[in-house]
Parts: C-alpha cells; structure tokens; sequence
C-alpha cells in the first residue's frame, strides 16, 4: 500500500485469540490504519499449519474477520457482533510467507448491519484470499455477558482512536 501508515493503539492484557497480549497461544496481531482501511501483518507459523506448509482455513478465517473487525472498531468505535462471513480461497496460504491482511466498511447505511471485506496478500501482492462479512451493531446494554470495566476499556481505546 502507498498509503501512510498510521499504528492503532490495543488494549493491553486480554486473552482474544486473534490481538489479545495475554494469550500465550494466539496471534497477538497488531493493526494500523492505511487509508480507509486497517491492516495487520503476519507470517504464519508451523502451529498455524493444516496440511503440509498450507496454513489452516480456521486461521485464515479468524484473520479475515479479525481485520474486518478491527475496520469496524476503529472506523465507527461500536460494539457488534460478526453476523456471517464468505471467503474465498483464491490461492493457498503457504507458512513462513510475509501476509498482509487488509480490511475495509462497505456499507454501514442499513442499521444495525455493517458490511465490510476484507483480502489477504503475500508479500509479493498476490491476491491469497478475499472475503465479505456482516457485523450487527450492538448498544452497550446488549451485551450483559461484559463485564462494566471491559465496556469502559473499549469506550476508552474508541477515544485514542479519534486521535490516531
């Protein structure tokens, strides 16, 4: 991307498989905005295997949602809840390859639903995957299951973002 890149701040100490620090097993991803949209990059590993140096699909699947998700966050700083998610496979996500993974809001004028899409490159720009999704935007008080100190910690990290 030619665009600037501008680091988005996380908070810090949580479990979330996908961009939690806390979890000795996850992906620890990190985001920056480029443009309209956000973005993480990563390489795989072997734990991150389905067949024999391809990553797995169920990866593959929680970095497109993630990156989706995390255009959401940033972009209209909303709870929500991912709806349903299409992706497709264009070509095999191989491990120990430079992915950049690239997520953008598509429609957000039909309330509650937010639409967003998402792709993953190689580091050669080589289109490996692509995918759509649908969010729900959910107020805070649909969500009995947060805990209050985890809603305020979101509030706040959706004010750093009107700084970033």
């Amino acid at each position: 991307m030619n665009e600037e890149r501008i680091d988005i701040p996380k908070m810090e100490g949580h479990h979330c498989f996908a961009c939690g620090t806390e979890n000795p097993k996850g992906l620890n991803l990190y985001f920056y905005r480029s443009g309209d949209a956000i973005c993480t990059d990563i390489t795989l590993e072997r734990n991150h295997e389905g067949w024999e140096n391809i990553a797995h699909g169920g990866i593959i699947s929680t970095l497109i949602d993630e990156t989706m998700s995390w255009a959401i966050l940033f972009f209209k700083r909303v709870f929500f809840v991912t709806r349903k998610m299409e992706v497709k496979y264009v070509r095999p996500v191989l491990i120990g390859v430079p992915l950049t993974v690239t997520g953008k809001i598509r429609d957000d004028s039909a309330y509650p639903k937010i639409r967003a899409a998402a792709e993953i490159r190689d580091d050669q720009g080589n289109l490996l995957v692509r995918s759509t999704g649908e969010f729900v935007e959910l107020p805070q008080e649909r969500l009995p299951g947060l805990p209050e100190d985890y809603k305020r910690e979101m509030i706040s990290l959706f004010e750093k973002f009107s700084a970033s």
